[in-house]
């Protein structure tokens, strides 16, 4: 029997078991959103209250978890010609009670005399009391004007995080990251004329084919995506992660789409129910705070970036200048919890992605940078087969969202049947006895998507393959 076949029978069984439940079948609840994955090859460390006793971060992806109120200290020794980004993601568990704009996560870093090297970055939550992962980063850049922070020597990562006293009081995990930039050879490319903030943004993409993808949960498990678009599943109080490869002289139209509400007789206003954010390879923030409304009648989020250019590094705004290398970037979608009243057995999401402009030649780096210049290691922006296959799964698993009893006894009547079928055929010469198995993507219907990141502390790019 093929793989398609199987899925098909177990999908019909768990949805006619869905059925005969009473009461609220199939309504999402935050034990039902997925947390944040960890990079599989991250080195655990934690961070001190101060520079006398703080860890030693090196290149790479590390994990701590940070306290309401808490500031945590990382020491860098740092040479005097390559350009460094330190990000920080915090990951609150979903379900996790948070204060809009009161909730805050900053980052910067400073040389040892306490003398702050870049704009210290800030980030707070944008969707209600929906908690979602945030982060940015800091940098400590070479090039440009001014002379501090040049050196070589001793730096220190500041992490802090501010929390109201109504939020939630349980310590967050955060993700570090530690990324090189070489210099370049040759001239120094000078800020562009224009950084395109001004441009008109053009139509989304129309295509009618709607690609199927899975979104992962955050930075390392990213679905990948390209010019195109694509269709996907979000449970409210979920965030979603795709990447898409950038590279020199291209830039981002992109739209997030909800439908019209399937549910009859409601009239609730959801505030910030749908957010699009964008981050740059290193996990700077491009854009994030970039949320809609939502009240019945179909919602887009939209975002328009500036075209990557090393010189937007000495530009003036923000979204502009975190558009300075090419690479992955990553879409991070987040549907707000109060749209469960809209949504509650989750929502189909559309994402329109048009990567516009011509790739053209950008400056030559002096040295290894697989972050910033190769985007696209495998040739192949297809999503993965079993990706594909999954869908009819996923149809299962959020049309009975908190029904695992359901989904769990229809799977079994399949298996019985099965099994029957399996013994009747080994009675039939030459029929094969492998009829009774059940195929991996029936046996865990919810199971994550496998880690793609190479194992390693030292590893930090996007998910491989």
């Amino acid at each position: 029997m093929r793989r398609g076949t199987h899925t098909g029978i177990a999908a019909t069984a768990a949805l006619a078991m869905v059925a005969l439940l009473p009461g609220t079948v199939g309504v999402a609840s935050a034990d039902d959103v997925p947390a944040y994955e960890m990079a599989p090859g991250a080195t655990p460390i934690t961070g001190k209250p101060g520079t006398d006793e703080a860890p030693r971060l090196e290149p790479g992806l590390h994990t701590d978890h940070i306290e309401r109120n808490e500031k945590k200290f990382y020491e860098v020794k740092l040479d005097a010609k390559s350009s460094t980004y330190f990000s920080v993601v915090a990951a609150p568990r979903p379900g996790t009670k948070v204060e809009q704009y009161k909730d805050r996560l900053t980052v910067k870093v400073q040389d040892a005399s306490g003398n702050t090297c870049s704009a210290e970055r800030s980030q707070s939550f944008h969707a209600g009391g929906t908690a979602y992962p945030i982060g940015d980063y800091a940098s400590r850049d070479i090039g440009g004007a001014g002379t501090q922070c040049k050196a070589a020597g001793l730096y220190y990562v500041v992490v802090t995080r501010e929390g109201s006293p109504t939020s939630g009081p349980a310590a967050w995990p955060i993700e570090l990251g530690y990324a090189q930039e070489p210099p370049v050879k040759g001239t120094v490319p000078t800020a562009p004329g224009t950084d395109g903030s001004r441009t008109t943004t053009p139509a989304p993409r129309d295509d009618t084919d709607k690609r199927p993808v899975r979104g992962g949960t955050g930075f390392n498990d990213a679905g990948r995506v390209d010019t195109g678009v694509w269709r996907d599943r979000i449970m409210p109080g979920e965030t979603r992660f795709y990447r898409v490869p950038v590279t020199w002289g291209q830039r981002l139209n992109l739209t997030a789409d909800l439908p019209n509400a399937a549910k009859p007789g409601t009239t609730r206003f959801v505030a910030d129910a749908l957010g699009l954010n964008v981050f740059n390879p290193a996990r700077g923030v491009v854009i994030s705070d970039n949320f809609v409304m939502y009240e019945g009648q179909g919602a887009q989020a939209k975002e328009f970036t500036a075209p990557v250019d090393y010189g937007n590094r000495f530009g003036i705004t923000e979204s502009a200048k975190a558009m300075r290398f090419p690479g992955w970037y990553y879409l991070e979608v987040t549907l707000n919890a109060e749209a469960r009243s809209y949504f509650p057995k989750g929502a189909d999401l559309t994402l329109r992605v048009d990567v516009k402009g011509a790739a053209k030649a950008g400056p030559t780096y002096a040295g290894p940078a697989p972050r910033f210049t190769d985007t696209d290691p495998d040739g192949g922006m297809a999503p993965d087969s079993q990706e594909a296959e999954s869908g009819t799964l996923r149809v299962v698993a959020y049309g009975g969202i908190g029904t695992g009893v359901a989904l769990l006894t229809g799977l079994g009547a399949w298996t019985l049947v099965a099994r029957r079928k399996a013994a009747g055929a080994a009675a039939v010469p030459g029929a094969s006895g492998a009829a009774g198995r059940l195929p991996y993507e029936a046996q865990q219907p919810t199971q994550p998507r496998p880690p793609q990141q190479g194992g390693g502390g030292q590893q930090f790019g996007p998910p491989q393959g």
